[in-house]
């Protein structure tokens, strides 16, 4: 499991993109569909709470395609070639 332990919001977009579990030692996000999704939990700094999600976390939610489906660069190339 992957721990959010430095200020990157990045890491739970990045985790959420490559189905890792993400537990995130903060009490808000930029990337609330990660939460929604059940694919990372905002624990804050309360230790026994990092302990016990660490040790217990499952996501439990299907992800969505919310973050694009990864094929941009092909799309843009494709459009580029029609277009030349």
């Amino acid at each position: 499991m992957w721990k959010d332990r430095r200020f990157e919001p990045c890491i739970q977009k990045e985790a959420y993109i490559f189905k890792v579990p993400c537990i995130t030692l903060r009490e808000d996000t930029e990337w609330v569909e990660t939460v929604e999704d059940g694919w990372n939990l905002l624990v804050g700094a309360e230790s026994e709470k990092i302990v016990g999600m660490a040790n217990d976390f499952e996501p439990e939610g299907e992800q969505r395609d919310v973050f694009g489906s990864g094929d941009t660069s092909e799309r843009i190339v494709k459009c580029i070639k029609e277009h030349d």
